[in-house]
């Protein structure tokens, strides 16, 4: 397992992590029934980066963004065609376990979630279900995770009351911390501050700068100024086509494709 905590080189490593993708996707279709919502994605997600996928409501990101863990495979009817590979293993191949790849990929939602437990088992949930018994490690994990979603002060004195009387913004870190409680390798974020108000979307935004030391982070957001402020990639999708990938600065300064420039600006969506 990937551990919760940054080593001390995690800069350096992030830094020569972008080199090399971790995530490759080559190919990709995808069908709901006999709608076709992705045509022949083609994309790398470089490690220890910020991926942010931008586009009109419709376009599918979000899709793309649940193709990504296997999420989509909870939907009846729906079928892939291509690969996703990660780390050398195409995760739609055949003997993956749909389960495994969504705790080495874990997600967090549009709204916040959390479970009707205390604080300390919304954390602990997971890796309790996978095995985790020994309470030593669990407190362990539940503090580093806590820690690592920047919320441990506002919480360690309060582990053991219901996570539902947290506000929206720690809510939402306090899922941070539940997803990467299962010590992932990506972190898949679906526009995460779409319910918060600006002083809970700062803290989040500042989060997935930090996260990026330890995690690969794919975010899907409908705000461009945000994903201007937090992605080092952009990706814009329009009718389930992947238009245009590329550094941040250079989508939003210099566009190759019309459609993007023509996006950004606000001539459409």
């Amino acid at each position: 397992m990937v551990s919760a905590t940054a080593p001390a080189s995690a800069a350096a490593q992030a830094a020569a992590g972008t080199e090399s993708p971790i995530i490759e996707v080559s190919g990709l279709d995808f069908y709901y029934g006999d709608f076709k919502a992705l045509t022949n994605i083609e994309m790398n997600v470089k490690r220890n980066q910020v991926t942010a996928l931008i586009g009109p409501s419709g376009c599918g990101k979000s899709t793309f963004l649940r193709l990504l863990n296997r999420m989509n495979d909870l939907i009846p009817g729906t079928r892939v065609e291509g690969s996703v590979v990660m780390e050398g293993v195409d995760l739609y191949g055949q003997g993956v376990d749909p389960v495994d790849v969504r705790r080495r990929v874990g997600m967090v939602f549009q709204k916040p979630n959390p479970f009707p437990k205390t604080i300390y088992n919304n954390v602990a949930y997971g890796p309790r279900l996978h095995g985790v018994k020994d309470h030593k490690r669990l407190d362990s994990l539940v503090e580093r995770s806590l820690k690592a979603s920047a919320i441990w002060d506002e919480v360690k004195d309060i582990l053991h009351q219901s996570a539902l009387g947290l506000s929206g913004g720690q809510q939402q870190r306090l899922c941070i911390a539940r997803a990467i409680a299962m010590e992932p390798e990506v972190l898949l974020m679906d526009e995460p501050t779409s319910a918060l108000d600006p002083i809970a979307t700062g803290r989040i935004e500042e989060l997935v700068k930090e996260l990026k030391l330890r995690y690969t982070v794919i975010i899907v957001t409908h705000n461009m100024q945000q994903a201007a402020r937090v992605s080092d990639e952009t990706a814009f999708f329009y009718m389930g086509k992947l238009v245009e990938m590329g550094d941040t600065e250079g989508i939003f300064t210099r566009p190759n494709k019309e459609q993007t420039e023509d996006y950004i600006t606000g001539r459409f969506g």
